[in-house]
C-alpha cells in the first residue's frame, strides 16, 4: 500500500505523510487501530476529522468505527489542546487530600473546566484517573512540547503560583 501518494487536502493542512510509516506498518494488521490512532495523535496533537477520514481510507475501517474507538478511550482527543496540557489527578489519594479544591482554583484562575482549552490556546485542563504519584497527593502533571513536569503536594495557592510562572514564561517567549 502506497500511503505517501494519498494525501487528502484539508483546511487544517495536516501533512499525512508524517503518518505514512505507521500506516505502512499497521494498516493491514488486524487489531492495530489503537496503535494507529495513538501515533496520529502523537503527531498532530489530536485526532482531526480529516485524520480520521484519512485513516479510514487507508485501513478500510469505517469512520464510524474509528470514532467509536476514539470516543470510547479517554486517551484520545478530537479537538486541539493548548500548549500546556494540565492533567489533574482525581485518584483516591488526591481526592482525599484536596484535589477538588485544587482543580477549582485552576478552573477559576484559567476560566475553563475539565476538557476545555483557554481562549488563547495556552492551557487545556484534563482530569485523569491516576498519575501514580500518590505519596505527593494532590498532584498534577503538565505536558508541553518541552516534556512533562509533575507537581505534588499542591494547594490552591501553589497551583496558581505554578500557572503564573508558566504564563510569565510563555509571554517572554512571545516577545
Amino acid at each position: 500500500m502506497n500511503t505517501e501518494k494519498k494525501i487528502i487536502e484539508n483546511e487544517s493542512q495536516q501533512d499525512f505523510t508524517l503518518l505514512a510509516p505507521t500506516l505502512e506498518k499497521y494498516a493491514t494488521v488486524p487489531g492495530s487501530l489503537i496503535t494507529i490512532l495513538q501515533q496520529a495523535q502523537d503527531i498532530y496533537g489530536y485526532l482531526s476529522q480529516e485524520a480520521i477520514l484519512y485513516i479510514s481510507e487507508m485501513t478500510g475501517i469505517l469512520p464510524a468505527q474509528i470514532y467509536g474507538v476514539a470516543t470510547f478511550y479517554a486517551q484520545f482527543r478530537l479537538k486541539p489542546i493548548g500548549k500546556y496540557l494540565i492533567m489533574m489527578c482525581k485518584g483516591t489519594a488526591c481526592h482525599v487530600n484536596g484535589a477538588d479544591r485544587v482543580e477549582e482554583a485552576v478552573a477559576e484562575y484559567l476560566g475553563i473546566q475539565d476538557g476545555e482549552t483557554t481562549e488563547d490556546g495556552i492551557f487545556t485542563l484534563n482530569n485523569v484517573a491516576c498519575l501514580g504519584c500518590c505519596s505527593l497527593a494532590p498532584v498534577m502533571m503538565i505536558k508541553s512540547a518541552d516534556g512533562e513536569e509533575t507537581y505534588g503536594n499542591l494547594t490552591t495557592e501553589s497551583v496558581v503560583k505554578i500557572l503564573d510562572e508558566i504564563k510569565a514564561r510563555t509571554s517572554q517567549e512571545v516577545q
